[in-house]
This record gives structure tokens, C-alpha cells and sequence, in this order.
């Protein structure tokens, strides 16, 4: 398993269309990957789960990936993540 975490940006949070483009390529992956943000844990390969974290600006979320391509996913995620929120 590989777990980063990452303080989100973005003046809107996550929003639609960054979130639909995060959970495209979270779903490239075979390895589980999951959001969490506090309490509530998500799949990062649905988008209405991932909408409904409602995570602004300046909050932390937590990435895990688990499965055959792990470091991989985490890897670009992360990249995903910095580049556009």
C-alpha cells in the first residue's frame, strides 16, 4: 500500500471537472484508490464519491493506492494532484 496526503490548492477545491478528470485517471490503475478526507473515506474511481468529500481550498485529503500498480498510481496522482489542484 502507498498513502500520500496533499493540501488542496485550488481557490474552488474539487470541483466538477477536475474531479471527473481524477477519478479517469485513477481508473487507469487496477490497484484500489481510495480519498479520504477527515472522517470519510471514497473511491477515487466514482465520481459522486468523490464530489461528495466536498473538499475545499486548504483542506488535506489522503491518497491510497493498493494493488499490483501501486507506486505507479500513487506516483501520477500525485502528479495529477499538484498539477491542477
Amino acid at each position: 500500500m502507498k498513502e500520500f496526503t496533499y493540501v488542496i490548492t485550488d481557490p474552488e477545491g474539487i470541483h466538477a471537472r477536475p474531479a471527473g478528470e481524477f477519478v479517469k485517471a485513477a481508473a487507469k490503475f487496477e490497484s484500489d484508490v481510495t480519498i479520504t478526507k477527515g472522517e470519510k473515506t471514497v473511491s477515487a474511481k466514482k465520481i459522486f464519491g468523490v464530489m461528495g468529500l466536498a473538499v475545499k481550498q486548504g483542506q488535506e485529503i489522503t491518497i491510497k493506492t493498493e494493488g499490483s500498480d501501486e507506486e505507479t498510481a500513487a506516483a501520477e496522482l500525485e502528479a495529477f494532484l499538484k498539477n491542477n489542484l
